[in-house]
């Protein structure tokens, strides 16, 4: 099928890059399936700042996919990358496993208790789980099965053969000469390049080969002894591609043909680009670390033409971060993975976050209470594009969201607030006939039949609350009245209780109580129950403030605590009347 650009109707950010790409591919390869990448190490776990590496061409791929078009969405498992350093905050590591830096990534054990063959499957494998969930469709590259089954033999050789235009195009952008015993223990993972830049060090810590009395090579071999690459090339001859290399780690040294070689890797700065052009990549982001001097990426646009190929267009993109928590870095170990975040919330959620920001917006995601902010935002865009009254721009971020363009994902099939249902997981602590109690009677018109019915939303909720609201902020009613308090009160006080008490009944559902406990003070202040703030004098939202804390006192021992109504039928109404003295 011919690639001619249609843009869509609604200018969002996929829709222009999709045009972008559509055309370039045709200019490219006519007649070809347009290809875009992702690059992931899994050098620890892949967290909430790698998505955006993948979910940026999956949107984009995604567009191109609805408009009929063959795409393939590559993303490269980075696993024959150097095992660097030991990550904190991974379970079951220890420093012992520090005797394995140096070897790749899946040549280094699985943490303990995995059942993952190695270390880079064990972190792959929750990153797969999690982009499935996410409706990503992708064609996996593992880069160890690429140099040890000799795919990329022609593309090293090529290499080595002008190691001397790849220096020369590196010496341009470094800034001080690097030992060799340094260089050769840096490579590259996106996890520290991104460090890099947070502490302003620009792309320093990328490796781009390293030198020793035979000259500079742009390839580095893992030792054939103790499967490290503290190794440095001593010998090459580029019509016989014999090579000898030595090992600083255990002294081990050999010769071998290159031609014949499998086991070692180019150096990233040559082997993104030399990739670019192997599997004719069209579109591929980069995190903003890759728009300083002398990045990968930057280098890579100069070094891709030795390979024939072309630098991809893409969009450097802007970090991610966690509501109450620094940038993240996998390196650093406990940053939120995506599944994490799925723990928490319905993919369709996720996908938002990314689909609605332009790849150059940082924007944050929440695992505090600003989740339930979220998911009301997402509630009331749901609710315009239901009405059609949603800004074109928000329908594309939404119709993103909830599916591709394979069809649409799974979702709740009565999505209740997520605020409500987090309460109702708090109050009844893991009891489903209680939670189901409570949440048939919030519409007594059309009550819950079944807790299937709010899933998996209900159980998102509930996995925050157990998960993510420490233990003293969690509510825990009362077993008996608060005796000493309820013979405190003055008349005032004694009254509201009693206005509160004589409309439970009449008034018992979520909408119901509402009206009724912010009606009170009003009828106290001798206004109707439903007159609006407009009407209404400021004191009344003092009146209303002390009348909840009040309420909060005898229920919940605390002066906050979930939304009353909610937390009114939690409670019951006999046990209501019981605690506030009836």
């Amino acid at each position: 099928m011919p690639i001619v650009a249609q843009s869509t109707e609604t200018a969002d950010w996929v829709s222009r890059f999709a045009d972008d790409v559509i055309e370039e591919s045709e200019r490219r390869a006519p007649g070809k399936p347009v290809v875009v990448a992702s690059g992931l190490s899994p050098s620890g776990p892949i967290h909430l700042g790698n998505l955006r590496e993948v979910m940026t061409p999956h949107l984009v791929a995604d567009e191109i996919r609805r408009r009929g078009y063959e795409v393939r969405h590559l993303i490269s498992w980075d696993d024959y990358d150097r095992y660097r350093k030991v990550p904190a905050g991974v379970a079951g590591i220890d420093e012992s496993w520090a005797e394995h830096i140096g070897k790749p990534l899946t040549s280094v054990p699985a943490p303990k208790g995995s059942p993952h063959p190695n270390w880079a499957e064990h972190f792959k494998a929750a990153m797969i789980d999690s982009l499935a969930e996410l409706g990503v469709e992708f064609d996996g590259i593992s880069q160890t099965e690429k140099y040890t089954s000799g795919a990329y033999r022609d593309q090293i050789l090529h290499a080595m053969r002008h190691r001397e235009k790849i220096d020369a195009i590196l010496a341009q952008y470094r800034t001080k000469p690097k030992p060799a015993d340094v260089r050769k223990q840096q490579q590259k993972p996106v996890d520290e390049a991104e460090l890099a830049a947070a502490e302003g060090s620009g792309a320093a810590t990328e490796d781009d080969g390293s030198s020793g009395s035979a000259g500079y090579f742009p390839y580095k071999p893992y030792c054939g002894n103790c499967e490290k690459d503290f190794t440095t090339i001593t010998a090459y001859d580029d019509d016989s591609t014999e090579m000898t290399y030595a090992c600083s780690a255990c002294g081990f040294s050999e010769t071998v043909r290159l031609s014949e070689f499998n086991r070692g890797k180019l150096v990233w700065k040559v082997d993104w680009p030399m990739r670019w052009a192997y599997e004719g990549v069209i579109f591929e982001p980069s995190g903003v670390d890759h728009s300083s001097p002398g990045s990968s990426y930057q280098v890579g646009g100069e070094i891709v033409g030795l390979f024939g190929g072309k630098q991809p267009i893409g969009p450097m993109y802007a970090f991610v971060g966690i509501t109450g928590m620094a940038k993240m870095s996998s390196s650093r170990g406990g940053v939120p993975t995506p599944a994490d975040a799925l723990k928490i919330m319905e993919p369709q959620i996720l996908r938002w976050l990314y689909a609605r920001r332009k790849p150059n917006q940082s924007f944050k995601i929440a695992f505090d209470q600003e989740i339930q902010r979220l998911y009301d935002e997402w509630d009331r865009l749901t609710a315009k594009v239901a009405g059609g009254s949603a800004l074109p721009g928000d329908i594309a971020a939404y119709t993103r969201a909830i599916g591709t363009a394979a069809g649409e994902l799974p979702r709740t099939p009565r999505p209740l607030p997520y605020r409500t249902l987090a309460s109702v997981a708090d109050i009844t602590a893991g009891h489903q006939d209680q939670a189901l109690r409570i949440l048939s009677e919030l519409d007594p018109a059309n009550p819950l039949t079944s807790l299937d019915e709010v899933r998996p939303r209900y159980d998102k909720a509930e996995a925050w609350i157990n998960t993510h609201v420490p233990a003293d902020q969690r509510t825990i009613v009362r077993e008996e009245p608060d005796t000493e308090l309820l013979k405190s009160l003055d008349e005032h006080a004694r009254e509201s209780i009693r206005l509160l008490l004589d409309g439970l009944a009449e008034h018992w559902s979520l909408d119901g109580l509402t009206h009724l406990v912010y009606g009170v003070p009003k009828i106290q202040a001798g206004f109707s129950a439903d007159a609006t703030p407009k009407e209404l004098p400021p004191e009344i939202k003092t009146a209303q403030r002390e009348f909840f804390a009040l309420l909060y006192r005898l229920l919940v021992s605390r002066d906050t605590g979930p939304r009353l109504p909610t937390l009114l039928l939690a409670v019951g109404q006999e046990r209501v009347r019981t605690l506030l003295g009836a």
